[in-house]
This record gives structure tokens, sequence and C-alpha cells, in this order.
């Protein structure tokens, strides 16, 4: 057993019966809560990620820059999105598994301040400032 594992067991026989459940469970509200939210937000700014039209009748040379910009900003605000549906999908799979609150480089115990702070956070600190990820 890595001893990331054993600390936990540790950290778990210090704490009230079902106290970690209530903490996973509310780790896993506040997960799916900003998933709806991503996709919501998502949704609603779909309109502002289509093509701009080059129609030079319609719109005039600045106003289709502008429109351009706005285009390229609401496709990059779109990527991070998705980056970050995906580290909460696979937040929510950790959980699932029970590997959820270790490291996935080191398999360390994640402070649980990281976690409240960001819960689909996949590193500990230590790995995090070293750059692995």
């Amino acid at each position: 057993m890595p001893l990331g594992r054993i600390a936990y067991a540790c950290y778990e026989a210090g704490m009230n019966p079902g106290e970690n459940d209530r903490d996973l469970a509310e780790l896993s509200k506040m997960l799916r809560a900003r998933q709806v939210e991503l996709r919501a937000l998502s949704d609603g700014a779909r309109d502002n990620r289509k093509p701009v039209e080059l129609d030079q009748s319609k719109v005039g040379r600045l106003s289709r820059m502008d429109a351009m910009q706005d285009q390229a900003m609401a496709q990059e605000a779109e990527r991070r999105r998705a980056g970050e549906l995906q580290r909460i999908d696979a937040a929510l799979a950790r959980l699932k598994s029970g590997d959820y609150g270790y490291c996935v480089s080191c398999d360390e115990d994640i402070a649980p301040a990281r976690l409240k702070l960001d819960p689909a956070v996949a590193t500990c600190i230590n790995c995090a400032s070293r750059g692995r990820q």
C-alpha cells in the first residue's frame, strides 16, 4: 500500500464517523454544480462563436474586425470551459473509482484545503510546484 493511502487511513481514523463521506459528497456536489454552470455558459455563448459574415454591404470593415475579435474571444473562452469540463469529468471519475483526493503523479494525499479551493485538482501542491501533471 503506498504511503499516501496509509497516511489517509490515519487521517480518516481521526475523523468522526461519516465525516469523510460528507466531505466527498460536498466536493462532488461542487463539481457537478460547476459542470452545470459551465455547460450553461457554453450553450449561452454558442451564437458568439459562429463564423463572422464577410458581406461588406451589411457591415463595415471595422465592425467586421470587431465581430471577428469577439468571435476569437468567445472561442478561447469555450476552449477554456472545455478544458475545465475535462478536469471536472476526470475528478468525478476519480471519485467513482475511489482514487479522488490522491495525487495522480505521486499518489500522496492532496490537502483538503486544496481540494476545497479547486475540487477538480489532480495533483498535490508539491507535484504542482514541480510542474508534474
